[in-house]
């Protein structure tokens, strides 16, 4: 445990303030995709239908659509921000190593998808080290303890 509190007093010391803005556009990015993944839930189904479980399938569905939704409300915010990105880790995983591996790896619009969930990987695990920052609620609630 020690360890984690001298990365986080390391982090929140060497933390410059563009990297707030960041967030936010990462928070409302994953947002984004959640409002896709529940619009167009048909697509996000077809993509599961090459496997034998439908309702394990059906279920990681509806998980990944309310964490993106959930997740990136709360990255953006900046409230509970490393929690909220431990549930997007695993989602970005899954997209990084198994669904872009599938045939066709080397096809344009899947090196861009893979390019794009790699970023979003790398940023999230860079903001599960930052933290949400000075321009967050988490760091408005530590200066206002009592309010």
């Amino acid at each position: 445990m020690n360890t984690i509190t001298k990365i986080e007093h390391w982090a929140d010391t060497h933390h410059p303030q563009w990297i707030d803005f960041v967030r936010i556009i990462l928070g409302l990015f994953i947002l984004y995709k959640g409002i896709l993944f529940i619009s167009d839930t048909g697509a996000l189904l077809a993509l599961m239908k090459t496997a034998d479980l439908q309702f394990v399938n059906l279920g990681l569905a509806h998980y990944v659509a309310f964490a993106h939704l959930v997740g990136g409300i709360l990255i953006a915010m900046g409230l509970v921000t490393r929690f909220a990105i431990l549930f997007q880790i695993p989602i970005l995983l899954v997209a990084v190593f198994l669904v872009n591996a599938q045939p066709g790896f080397l096809s344009v619009s899947n090196n861009l998808e893979f390019g794009i969930s790699l970023i979003v990987l790398i940023l999230l695990v860079t903001f599960l080290i930052y933290g949400s920052g000075k321009f967050s609620v988490d760091h408005w609630m530590k200066q206002h303890p009592t309010w």
